[in-house]
């Protein structure tokens, strides 16, 4: 039986960090928890065509910050901030924090985000794009702005078949035990006329290596060209 891990949980603390940055106790924790997952729903439902890439939430006693990065952030701000404002005033009903701040950034390579990626794939595949067309366009153009490599999974009655199957595509490398490295990891869900698509993004962009690991290597390196 294959037995897989998700590639950012697996990296926590080394490669990827936390979106939910917080500490509680037993009898606020899930209350908090089940706050957080309402407010990453609400913005990634309100806002689907700015591309929510992540939120980010952090919590310090009864402020909350909640940082969007998004592809197209002119659509969560609004005209002069008045989407904002409206955005504050809802997190306040679904928040029991008595102060919110929300900052909105902007995702410069959309083509090397794995969920913004796999978002796009599943909006061609609700328009009645080819599956194969679609994955092989997305690898071209993170590629081009200097991934890695990247696979691309989709998953369900592909076509319209009877039978549901996977199918994938990959270029580059993909190195999934490497803990050091920089892999994006994203999902989305096409709405067919069949049924639900799953999609599946993992983009490598690199090794990450810092402090002593750095210094070890280094050595290695010199050690070999003598």
């Amino acid at each position: 039986m294959g037995q897989k891990v998700h590639p950012i949980g697996f990296r926590l603390g080394i490669t990827q960090d936390w979106r939910s940055k917080w500490y509680a106790d037993k009898k606020k924790y899930t209350k908090l928890l089940h706050e957080d997952i309402a407010i990453r729903n609400f913005i990634q439902g309100k806002y689907k065509a700015a591309g929510i890439a992540e939120v980010i939430i952090e919590r310090l006693g009864d402020k909350l910050r909640v940082k969007i990065l998004a592809a197209r952030p002119g659509i969560v701000i609004g005209a002069k901030g008045a989407e904002v404002e409206k955005l504050n005033e809802t997190l306040k009903k679904l928040s029991s924090a008595s102060e919110i701040l929300v900052n909105v950034d902007e995702v410069k390579r959309p083509e090397l985000n794995a969920k913004l990626v796999a978002e796009d794939i599943a909006l061609q595949l609700e328009r009645r794009v080819s599956h194969r067309r679609a994955m092989k366009k997305a690898i071209d153009a993170a590629m081009k702005a200097g991934a890695k490599g990247i696979k691309t999974q989709v998953g369900g009655r592909i076509g319209g078949v009877d039978l549901a199957r996977k199918e994938w595509f990959m270029a580059g490398r993909m190195p999934l035990q490497t803990l050091r490295a920089d892999i994006d990891y994203g999902t989305a869900r096409a709405s067919t006329k069949y049924g639900i698509l799953g999609v599946k993004v993992w983009i490598y962009k690199g090794d990450k290596v810092e402090g002593k690991v750095e210094e070890v290597l280094s050595k290695v390196e010199e050690e070999l060209k003598v």
